[in-house]
């Protein structure tokens, strides 16, 4: 059992059975697969020829994060691993992606077209910003930069926007799964990292965290 998972007390992990593919590099995905894969599911962490970034920039976060899943490399823009990938979201419950909707679309993997060849897969797509800009670029930084949870000069120590994210994108996945066990169909749900921002933000917005505020040092 990995840290911060709450004991249960006999049966089965609570996913056990489902079947979960993620597309995705980096933090916020692979944070919510690694969620998923400690309450029993089984994950398919598929990366691209170079592998994760995140494998090079800090080893033993990424080693942490890949616990317990099977991890593949493939080209998405070669036909034979494409064909690969394919065969691999046969019987597969959940894909998890963090790409561009545009760019899923270029590779034939949007989701009008992944519904229509697996209907029973359900998808969370973590993007950027919020429609209708949900192919816009943006990172942890921007995100904070832009609800003001920043203090300058400083970084954040903290990587709010992508961490609130991961545990939106597994709420979102949980809720899916859900919806189609109480034959609701498979759906889909984009879940915004800005807005994870703007969530963790909300105390600040609201005065309760400002200098002078309740919890912002006006009270011993």
């Amino acid at each position: 059992m990995r840290a911060g998972d709450a004991e249960r007390e006999g049966g089965d992990p609570p996913l056990q059975g489902v079947r979960v593919l993620t597309l995705a590099v980096n933090l916020p995905a692979p944070v919510a697969a690694s969620r998923l894969c400690a309450k029993g599911a089984s994950v398919v962490k598929v990366e691209p020829p170079g592998g994760d970034p995140l494998a090079l920039m800090c080893p033993g976060y990424y080693e942490d994060l890949s616990a317990g899943q099977e991890v593949v490399r493939l080209d998405l823009k070669d036909q034979r691993d494409r064909a690969s990938l394919d065969d691999r979201l046969e019987g597969m419950d959940l894909l998890l992606t963090a790409t561009r909707p545009a760019a899923l679309e270029r590779l034939g993997l949007s989701w009008p077209e992944l519904h229509a060849r697996f209907p029973r897969l359900c998808q969370v797509a973590i993007v950027g910003h919020p429609p209708p800009n949900e192919d816009a670029p943006g990172h942890d930084l921007t995100y904070q930069a832009r609800f003001g949870t920043l203090s300058p000069p400083g970084m954040p120590p903290v990587l709010a926007a992508d961490l609130a994210g991961a545990e939106r994108a597994v709420s979102a996945a949980l809720s899916l799964l859900f919806a189609r066990e109480r034959g609701q169909g498979a759906g889909y749900e984009q879940v915004a990292l800005s807005e994870a921002a703007r969530s963790f933000a909300e105390p600040l917005r609201q005065g309760l965290t400002t200098p002078g505020g309740v919890l912002g040092g006006g009270f011993p």
